[in-house]
């Protein structure tokens, strides 16, 4: 019953999100634009709810093209690739908030496992089982990982995490991660990739 209770709560928060801050919205969309050249808004395709791959919604926080560039999918702090804008938005996780369009179309939760990349750090195919789980809720703009270790959780860890979360969903879950959330981006702490060892699946 809580996955229909949870839906519901995510199109509110997500409407409510996005009507206070659309005056936000709109600054940072001209920040981004002043900063420097490229499209205000970053899509990438993600792996979402069993698999099916996503369009997910960011600020963008880096140069174009930075993606296929020096470290990849990979930013640590001090990254060259990264706007001045771009900093300040990942530092207070403001880049996230396009993400509030995700949950509207049905993409995503606000709380869920992250959604990895399609290919990083592996094809869906070369998920197990076991941590295909992970892909049975929607993802999040924050989740279990995110509020335990974020970027500095090695790729197995946070799978794991992912995976533990998707068997223990409830509302008082939910409620947890969402105050620790708030924490951490108090906190600025983690929006830097420090775990970057992953092995090959085949």
């Amino acid at each position: 019953m809580y996955v229909h209770v949870k839906r519901f709560l995510d199109i509110l928060a997500a409407s409510c999100g996005l009507l206070l801050a659309s005056p936000l919205l709109i600054l940072i969309a001209l920040a981004v634009k002043l900063d420097s050249p490229g499209e205000v808004i970053f899509r990438q395709e993600r792996l979402g709810t069993g698999g099916r791959v996503f369009q997910m919604y960011k600020f963008r926080t880096m140069c174009v093209g930075a993606e296929h560039t020096g470290s990849g999918v990979y930013s640590e702090e001090g990254d060259a690739r990264v706007t001045r804008v771009g900093r300040i938005l990942r530092a207070s996780s403001l880049d996230e908030l396009p993400q509030l369009f995700n949950i509207l179309l049905g993409d995503m939760s606000l709380i869920g496992p992250r959604p990895p990349l399609t290919y990083h750090p592996w094809t869906f195919d070369k998920y197990t089982d076991e941590e295909k789980l992970m892909f049975s809720v929607r993802p999040g703009i924050t989740g279990y990982a995110q509020v335990n270790g974020r970027n500095n959780v090695p790729w197995p860890e946070r799978i794991q995490m992912n995976v533990w979360y998707a068997r223990h969903l409830s509302f008082a879950l939910d409620l947890q991660i969402f105050f620790k959330t708030f924490f951490k981006v108090a906190l600025m702490k983690d929006h830097y990739s420090q775990a970057r060892e992953i092995s090959e699946r085949k």
